[in-house]
């Protein structure tokens, strides 16, 4: 078999540059290819990892020079010259602290496989070793990958999905190690901050029994936690045995950053169970060289993103109050994005490639994030399966099925699949829900979903005494920038673009402090004008005022609730 040995030095940590030898070993083909992965599993963009290559050079066992020749841009093709032994290096450039991305300086390198590592095409079912070289010895070295116990610093990978599925922490860092269900586990921390280990780890005890309930077990033998404490970074991604995360450093102090971090923690959790192993068909093989296309993003992330506001409920984290107002800003942000009406919910997780991960000033306008609608179309969902089995069945149980008919054996479902498991537990025929949720824009009917859990949900009536006119401004130094139009308001029909400087409403200069004030001495109909810096142009536009409408939601509980009410509202939120 041919042998593959990745070695990551580090030498001059300052230049954020990882020295990558890769050592391929019995080769018996006059040709070599390698190619770097474009993306990462989990994260649905071409990033190119590529473009952070260089000083790529082969040599064979003797030493030789081997001659080779780029021919795409991720693709590198090696004239063997006969040789059985085959010796690439390369460095990556890596000072991009993302969870997705690679970053190294004085006090830690991180990396992620399908960002560092070439490979070889139909070899990526071999075995693979990692050596680490890091510069001091009191550098830890943290994966998921099992050691090899007979050498230093040395890892087994059983494949190449397995390497990118663990990523490497190697550097000054705190280590917490604790057991739940007589399984170890780690937060491994990097970066200062004001985070108290002792308080997130005893939370993330109550996350990982309440998910582990659900689900019947744990299905692992240990599991990590690596945070990166970041100037204001924000982010998680799953692997099938750790996570890392990114959060601001002095953000868990206040309550309310307290809960987003849990958050997250309960986000990245679960899709160890969804996503992880219960895998759309169209991500059961990865394809590295290009998009992997599902119209289930919506699953995968979205009934997470339900799970990662109810998980944290259920745990003791927070109570039903807290639960209600996360919920609300989260229907509140979808009411709040007109793209809901132009982009359907199964097309958002298609064209996840190219929208989702490359938003621009329009965005809003035209497209809606299948994480957000897809937490909202789970949330009727669990509610009607809780209505129409008087509270003996839930979303859980689908969750539950979906393990153990794909989950467990790492088979991945279709669409039609998926669908099919929910009408089981739903015990009702809901293609036209599918049809009307995932494939049409039509809205989405909270309250007739929340009234029989003696909910309601009413926009704000501070939102009701303002006119709309349909526009967002943001203070960029000393420039009142306006960074969003919505296209069919007011200010959108009047061509205003996402770029232009706000100056002055009826000749009276306005700022985005102001701007809401100065709204209120109209009423819809009025016609007031606007001036504006666009393209570097001074312009003053005529706008009608449109009727307000409401900015902000809150899901609040009803009076009087009847005896099903209160029964449906306490199995949903408990008591």
């Amino acid at each position: 078999m041919t042998n593959i040995t990745y070695t990551v030095s580090i030498t001059n940590p300052q230049l954020h540059l990882f020295d990558v030898e890769l050592k391929i070993d019995k080769w018996e083909k006059k040709q070599l290819n390698l190619k770097m992965p474009v993306w990462t599993p989990g994260s649905y963009l071409v990033r190119e990892y590529a473009r952070h290559l260089q000083n790529f050079q082969v040599k064979g066992n003797k030493q030789n020079n081997l001659s080779y020749q780029k021919k795409t841009k991720n693709h590198w093709l090696i004239e063997t010259d006969n040789e059985t032994t085959i010796n690439v290096k390369y460095q990556i450039y890596a000072n991009e602290l993302t969870v997705r991305t690679n970053h190294l300086d004085e006090t830690h390198g991180f990396f992620t496989g399908a960002a560092l590592f070439l490979y070889v095409p139909n070899f990526e079912n071999n075995p693979f070793k990692v050596v680490i070289n890091s510069p001091e010895k009191d550098w830890k070295i943290t994966t998921s990958l099992p050691k090899i116990t007979e050498e230093n610093n040395s890892f087994f990978a059983e494949n190449f999905d397995c390497l990118v599925d663990s990523p490497f922490e190697i550097g000054l860092q705190k280590q917490y190690d604790f057991t739940v269900e007589n399984k170890p586990h780690q937060w491994i921390i990097w970066g200062n901050g004001n985070i108290d280990a002792k308080r997130v780890i005893e939370d993330t005890k109550k996350i990982i029994e309440t998910e582990s309930k659900i689900f019947s077990g744990l299905p692992y033998e240990d599991y990590k936690f690596i945070l990166h404490l970041s100037a204001s970074g924000f982010g998680g991604l799953e692997h099938k045995n750790c996570c890392v995360l990114n959060y601001p450093r002095f953000a868990f102090k206040k309550e309310e950053k307290y809960y987003r971090f849990m958050q997250l923690v309960a986000h990245e959790f679960f899709h160890l169970w969804n996503v992880k192993r219960i895998r759309p068909k169209a991500l059961e093989k990865f394809d590295y060289d290009q998009e992997n296309y599902t119209t289930s993003l919506w699953f995968s992330e979205g009934t997470t993103s339900y799970y990662d506001i109810l998980i944290p409920l259920r745990a003791g984290i927070y109570n039903r109050s807290t639960f209600l107002d996360l919920l609300s800003k989260d229907i509140s942000n979808y009411l709040n994005i007109s793209g809901r009406k132009i982009q359907p919910l199964a097309e958002s997780s298609f064209d996840a490639w190219i929208k989702l991960y490359r938003r621009d000033a329009y965005s809003n306008n035209n497209q809606i994030s299948y994480y957000l609608k897809g937490e909202l179309v789970t949330l009727l969902l669990d509610l009607m399966i809780r209505k129409n089995s008087g509270n003996q069945k839930s979303f859980d149980d689908v969750m539950a099925i979906m393990w153990d008919k794909f989950g467990k054996k790492e088979i991945g479902f279709t669409p039609e699949e998926l669908k099919t498991e929910i009408e089981k537990v739903a015990n009702t025929n809901l293609k036209e829900f599918f049809h009307l949720y995932l494939e049409t824009t039509e809205e989405i009917p909270f309250n007739q979903y929340f009234e029989p859990f003696g909910l309601v949900l009413r926009g704000k009536k501070e939102d009701n005494d303002c006119p709309y006119l349909g526009l967002t401004v943001q203070k960029e130094g000393c420039i009142e920038k306006i960074t969003f139009v919505e296209a069919n308001s007011p200010a959108g029909k009047a061509g205003v673009d996402a770029g232009d400087e706000l100056l002055a409403i009826d000749g009276f200069r306005v700022t985005s402090e102001t701007l809401s004030e100065r709204l209120q001495d109209y009423r819809a109909g009025d016609a007031i004008a606007l001036t504006i810096f666009h393209q570097e142009e001074l312009k003053t536009v005529k706008i009608k005022l449109a009727p307000p409408q409401a900015s902000s939601y809150q899901v609040t509980v009803m009076k009087n609730l009847t005896k099903a009410q209160k029964e449906n509202l306490h199995s949903w939120l408990g008591r």
